[in-house]
């Protein structure tokens, strides 16, 4: 099928393909962009009656572009209430956490969640998420406008970090969600109660120290990588599972959209994830 893109979210693995520092590293040339929305123009055989249908686009790239080619199984309808921008910019942050807090984190109503970046995308998803599912949720991000939104979304606390020398004067964190890597990572582990889980979502501040493991023995801290794609694909029964969940919650984890650019402007915003200043999700408009 055939899908004329209405708008497309910025993720932080789309700058790191474009400096070649991601994971997958796609051949040369490629289109960069990982979550979009659109309306179907055309379909084959089986697929026509999703033609005219609102669809949620995800995948390894391809989606900052005007039309799309892809099979049937690439789309799915957009959640009901969501608009062109909050659908494109929904999927990777509810997913991420959902598979962090839910999968991976285990985490149970009433414990405590430290959500470092809280002011980003991914941040204020597991925020959001977080607070529905009944979590006390302390929100750390390097500015006020960050930290409002976050509080916006959900967090009963706010901490206010130095990005250049962030420190946490927190204690008894039952899991920390972690997006920022860098500086953060040791501090926030130190956060953790006895039997704290700590999420590595990813490191949007750089490559952290390495982990003191004494103190991860000393109080029995587990450390949890967390890739929600690679989680379904290597489920794929959990995989379409964990979409079902973010989709039935769509209404409650309706993205913040802090920025809206046209296509042809998309380096400001890689240019803004990049110095640390998006708040929020930045999506291209097509």
């Amino acid at each position: 099928m055939t899908v004329a893109i209405d708008a497309a979210a910025l993720n932080f693995p789309d700058l790191l393909m474009l400096a070649g520092g991601y994971q997958f590293k796609p051949e040369l040339p490629f289109i960069p962009g990982t979550e979009a929305c659109g309306r179907v123009i055309a379909t084959g055989p089986g697929a026509e009656a999703l033609h005219g249908q609102r669809v949620i686009i995800g995948g390894r790239g391809g989606c900052f572009a005007q039309r799309l080619t892809l099979p049937m199984a690439g789309v799915r309808p957009v959640p009901m209430g969501l608009d062109d921008a909050e659908a494109a910019a929904f999927t990777v942050g509810a997913l991420t956490a959902w598979v962090g807090l839910m999968r991976r984190g285990r985490l149970q109503a009433g414990e405590r969640v430290l959500v470092t970046g809280a002011g980003g995308g991914m941040g204020l998803a597991a925020v959001a998420l977080a607070a529905l599912e009944g979590a006390e949720v302390v929100a750390a991000a390097s500015s006020e406008a960050g930290l409002a939104l976050a509080c916006g979304a959900g967090a009963h606390d706010a901490v206010l970090i130095d990005r250049a020398a962030p420190a946490l004067a927190l204690r008894d964190i039952d899991v920390v969600f972690d997006p920022v890597g860098g500086a953060l990572a040791l501090p926030a582990l130190r956060t953790l109660r006895r039997g704290g889980r700590y999420l590595i979502i990813g490191f949007t501040g750089g490559r952290p120290a390495p982990l003191p493991l004494n103190r991860l023995l000393l109080k029995e801290v587990e450390v949890l990588g967390v890739r929600a794609g690679e989680y379904g694909r290597q489920d794929p029964a959990a995989g379409i599972s964990n979409i079902a969940a973010i989709d039935a919650r769509a209404g409650a984890l309706r993205p913040q959209i802090g920025l809206r650019l046209p296509l042809d402007e998309g380096a400001q915003a890689f240019a803004m994830m990049a110095a640390g200043t998006l708040r929020g999700k930045a999506v291209l408009l097509p």
